[in-house]
């Protein structure tokens, strides 16, 4: 008798079956699972979640240029992010769940594409892909770690050079005046961008940006903007070690 009451619950009324709320529900939860199970579901959650990181760090280079306008616009500039708590835990806690989804489908993609591979090639040649595409799942650890180490660098004093709460300025001159410090920073931002060139190439793709006229363009493009951010980053220890940004002590 149930079994007689459900069936008739998904017959309309023209006799034609329907589907019931909790058939639609199991449907939807089955495309999801599918979507996040499939290869191009894994690429369109790293595409998007490396959109919405490279997002970050173009804003993250725009406010740490204010250092070269000196030690009041800067700790000015940090004194205002900490006035917003809830605007810059947001973003924290966005920016941890961004590197989590791309940190994941980047080890899920690399799974599947070694458990792909039957056999190990016997003499490996790249000829199309590019230095920075063959070395995306080598630098996404190291740089992983550049920036846990870097946040507690430079948030919360952890990383070996003096730290006072408040003086961003003094801070960062402190920290960068210290060579090996300023050379690592440097090497994990030449990373970063080589990763980030491939990345803005290779999500377009993902998007469905892709045209023989138009995808070589994207691709000087990705370069350019590549390059473009490693020379802003680079630029802010290079100064400090040459003199260009001073300590607080010879500014005045």
């Amino acid at each position: 008798m149930f079994g007689t009451l459900l069936l008739l619950n998904d017959i309309s009324n023209n006799g034609q079956p329907i589907m019931s709320a909790s058939a639609v529900h199991l449907e939807a939860s089955s495309k999801t699972a599918r979507f996040w199970n499939a290869t191009i579901g894994k690429k369109a959650v790293m595409a998007v979640s490396g959109l919405v990181l490279f997002g970050f760090l173009v804003g993250h280079l725009a406010g740490n240029l204010g250092v070269f306008l000196g030690q009041k616009h800067f700790d000015d500039y940090a004194a205002l992010l900490k006035s917003m708590p809830a605007l810059l835990w947001g973003t924290r806690v966005t920016l941890l769940v961004m590197v989590g989804l791309h940190i994941w489908s980047a080890a899920s993609l690399w799974s599947r594409n070694s458990s792909a591979r039957r056999y190990q090639y016997v003499k490996k040649e790249s000829i199309v892909s590019s230095y920075a595409s063959r070395t995306m799942y080598m630098s996404g650890p190291i740089l992983a770690a550049f920036i846990v180490y870097h946040l507690m660098h430079f948030t919360i004093g952890v990383g070996g050079t003096p730290f006072e709460e408040g003086h961003a300025y003094e801070n960062l001159v402190k920290g960068f005046q210290v060579w090996f410090i300023s050379a690592f920073y440097i090497l994990s931002m030449g990373l970063l961008c080589m990763h980030l060139y491939h990345g803005i190439w290779s999500m377009t793709q993902t998007l469905g940006f892709s045209h023989p006229k138009y995808t070589p363009r994207i691709r000087t493009v990705s370069k350019l903007i590549a390059i473009a951010l490693f020379l802003g980053f680079a630029s802010i220890p290079v100064s400090v070690l040459a003199g260009i940004i001073k300590p607080v002590e010879s500014s005045i």
